[in-house]
């Protein structure tokens, strides 16, 4: 079999070649400079370098109007190129996920209209442009928030607190930002605990899942600097069930999913889904409390369409696993110096991994979940999931990036 893949994420975070038998199949790894350096030197595969100055989809119609040659699996494992892997399929004639389905998971308008017309509560949301032609007089009390429709990783996402002032504020930030409008919506913020529901669908059938509960938010993380963690819960019943009429409303029927929502004491308000599998260490716990590698058997999925039974640890999951990451891109440092009060938590016997950037190393300026880029990120395991969230707290809590007192004088 010949398979495409649009490569984006560092090969570390997917490891294709336990889900992908690359003697058997001819793999083609089509990427930027940056992520095909990422490849092993050993792995058997062709590598295809783009210029990154235009679209994945374009570039490659570009590579094969040069090199023509034809597919039968054409995959990424990126949220931003899935739609890129969509469009390229339907151009070439390759099965898969069709692009209106994969703008299902992409654009958050149009995931909660279909979420909606399943009968399942979203917040109430309206296009941007619609929200300024009616000079902000929407049909929710309390808070409004902006953001991307096809965004990630609560990028350019912003809370309007005050209604009396949210249009004004939400009209001067497009304008200082200039801002596409056709990009943005608007939708009542809702407040409760988030959690994400992670996991793997076959045929509209869920295979393995697990739930899981922020301490902190991604938007906190993203803008101010907070800490951001995880950790697992027991799934019920009546939540498996709404994950998967949330799946089968977006038509996610094949590979990861990462679904999240807010929750109103045990009533899920849906707010995004994305058909991959989610960041930071979502992957590493995963395979931690069950035995299941997620990326694997997404690849076994979209490459042989099957998979066997997943393991019965999958059925019964080791909860108290929680991962933890610090952000480095609001530190006023670009610097790492360190940590302040890491010491008895660096130590704790309750720790399995402790990654923490050399001191002297250069704080990324930009957002990552990464373990390989963050100033500190790991994970943690407890008796009793309550006790795991409970230790994040108190590391966020009494753990910080230390400062360089004499270059801020």
């Amino acid at each position: 079999m010949k398979i495409l893949i649009l490569h984006r994420v560092p090969y570390p975070r997917i490891e294709y070649h336990r889900g992908i038998n690359h003697d058997l199949h001819d793999v083609t790894y089509l990427g930027k400079q940056a992520a095909i350096d990422t490849l092993p030197s050993d792995l058997r595969c062709q590598r295809v370098i783009r210029p990154g100055e235009a679209s994945a989809c374009e570039e490659a119609l570009q590579w094969l109007a040069q090199f023509p040659q034809s597919f039968d699996r054409i995959i990424s494992m990126s949220e931003y190129e899935l739609l890129d892997a969509a469009r390229l399929r339907e151009a070439l004639n390759v099965e898969g996920a069709s692009l209106a389905a994969v703008n299902l998971a992409r654009n958050k308008l149009d995931m909660k209209a279909a979420v909606a017309a399943g009968n399942l509560r979203v917040p109430q949301f309206m296009p941007l442009d619609r929200y300024l032609a009616l000079n902000g007089q929407v049909p929710w009390q309390g808070a409004t928030v902006l953001k991307p429709h096809s965004g990630a990783s609560s990028m350019d996402v912003s809370i309007h607190q005050q209604p009396a002032r949210a249009f004004e504020e939400i009209s001067r930030k497009i304008s200082d930002l200039s801002l596409n409008i056709d990009e943005f919506q608007v939708e009542e913020f809702i407040s409760g605990p988030i959690r994400h529901f992670d996991g793997l669908v076959q045929d509209g059938r869920i295979l393995t899942m697990l739930s899981s509960q922020y301490v902190g938010t991604c938007l906190d993380y993203m803008e101010r600097g907070h800490p951001l963690g995880s950790w697992h819960l027991e799934t019920t019943t009546p939540m498996q069930m709404w994950v998967s009429a949330v799946l089968d409303a977006v038509q996610i029927r094949n590979g990861a999913f990462h679904l999240e929502a807010i929750m109103e004491g045990d009533d899920p308000v849906f707010l995004e889904v994305g058909n991959r599998v989610g960041g930071a260490d979502v992957v590493a716990t995963y395979e931690l409390a069950t035995g299941i590698h997620l990326p694997s058997l997404e690849l076994r999925i979209h490459v042989e369409g099957l998979v066997d039974k997943v393991p019965l640890s999958a059925q019964q999951p080791d909860l108290g696993y929680g991962w933890f990451v610090f952000p480095g891109h609001t530190h006023h440092q670009r610097i790492y110096q360190g940590l302040e009060g890491a010491e008895d938590f660096r130590a704790s016997p309750l720790v399995v991994q402790w990654n923490e950037l050399q001191t002297g190393a250069l704080l990324p300026g930009h957002v990552t979940y990464s373990a390989f880029e963050a100033p500190l990120a790991g994970i943690v395991k407890t008796a009793d999931p309550l006790q795991t969230k409970a230790w994040m707290q108190t590391l966020f809590s009494r753990v910080y990036l230390a400062e360089n007192l004499t270059s801020v004088a």
